[in-house]
């Protein structure tokens, strides 16, 4: 399963046009897309932030990686489902089609791939920060997957790509900016 969720987050990142439409061919259920791909990787991200405070602090402080590990499994969580939520509704409300919230919900986990595998690696390894700026590819991926996955025309597949785009990458951060906020003992 593992060696199964790793190829598909290397595919998807290194070859998106080509991974979009073995995707859209792929046949697979809601209950087996949702376990067998994003909560492990979601899973994978919450135990790298505890791991990545444990190892990466000069001091052992359990109850700082605990608070990190939960707040990243709330952020990573929200952000999934409210940004296939909030897709699914735009996709109604602006570009007047029929909802499919199974259909959003698959389509944000596989544009997600890269901002997990990104978080996995930030989190094990700050220092290398600068890698943030590659989470601008989930536009191109977001693009790639517009036409084969979502069957989105040419002329409204860049409005398509920019909310999407913005909404996969914005629901994770507002929801970490709200919890340090609302319970600040979460921030660290």
């Amino acid at each position: 399963m593992y060696k199964e969720i790793f190829r598909w987050v290397i595919a998807i990142i290194s070859q998106p046009a080509k991974a979009w439409v073995l995707l859209a061919k792929k046949g697979e259920k809601q209950e087996e897309f949702l376990s067998r791909f994003v909560y492990p990787l979601i899973g994978f991200v919450t135990v790298a932030a505890f791991l990545g405070v444990l190892f990466t602090r000069k001091e052992f402080d359990l109850e700082l990686a605990l608070k990190s590990s939960i707040r990243t499994l709330v952020s990573s969580f929200g952000g999934f489902y409210l940004g296939a939520y909030l897709m699914n509704e735009i996709w109604q409300g602006i570009f007047k089609r029929e909802k499919d919230l199974k259909l959003w919900l698959r389509f944000v986990g596989y544009s997600s791939s890269l901002m997990f595998a990104l978080n996995i690696v930030l989190m094990l390894l700050p220092e290398f920060f600068f890698l943030r700026i590659f989470i601008l590819y989930t536009f191109y991926i977001v693009w790639e997957g517009a036409g084969p996955y979502m069957g989105v025309e040419e002329k409204i597949r860049l409005k398509f790509v920019g909310f999407t785009t913005a909404i996969i990458l914005l629901t994770p951060a507002v929801i970490e900016i709200l919890l340090s906020m609302l319970m600040p003992g979460l921030s660290f």
